[in-house]
């Protein structure tokens, strides 16, 4: 690709990818910042690249935004004074007996990977390490232990 073959499409598709960073970031200051980062690592390729390159300004653009995020660690401090409302905490309490009384009814395994998974927090891989099963199998029987419990849950409103 020439300079000016280069020139011509990087202003054309300057805006998309901006608009695409700022979709990541929230913010069009580092957006523009990290287009700027890619656009200069699209000029130092230009003998090897070919038109068109929009798909590999995409790629590159959208690793850059995660590899920002990656770096730049957001917190949010939490306030003291919202503290949640225990007025309906009987009604909370209700639910969760509730929809743990139908989880008690569900099949050993998709008990097992369901706890694991929504209330210990555990990964897929984890809880497929565990249970000595595969990824999918787990994916596929958390699926089905969801709906059960859904069911259940809806059928005895």
């Amino acid at each position: 690709m020439t300079a000016d073959e280069f020139e011509k499409e990087a202003l054309s598709l300057r805006p998309a990818l901006t608009a695409m960073a700022a979709r990541w970031l929230g913010g069009t200051d580092c957006a523009e910042d990290l287009v700027q980062d890619a656009m200069l690592k699209l000029w130092a390729m230009c003998a090897e690249l070919r038109s068109p390159m929009a798909p590999l300004a995409r790629v590159l653009v959208h690793n850059l935004c995660i590899d920002y995020l990656r770096r730049h660690h957001y917190t949010l401090s939490i306030d003291t004074t919202d503290v949640p409302d225990l007025s309906n905490a009987s009604a909370d309490i209700e639910r969760i007996e509730r929809m743990m009384a139908i989880v008690g009814t569900l099949p050993p395994a998709q008990q097992i990977i369901l706890r694991l998974r929504h209330i210990d927090g555990m990964s897929m891989a984890d809880i497929a390490r565990l249970t000595g099963g595969t990824e999918a199998a787990v994916r596929k029987a958390l699926s089905r232990a969801r709906m059960a419990v859904k069911e259940q849950y809806l059928h005895n409103m």
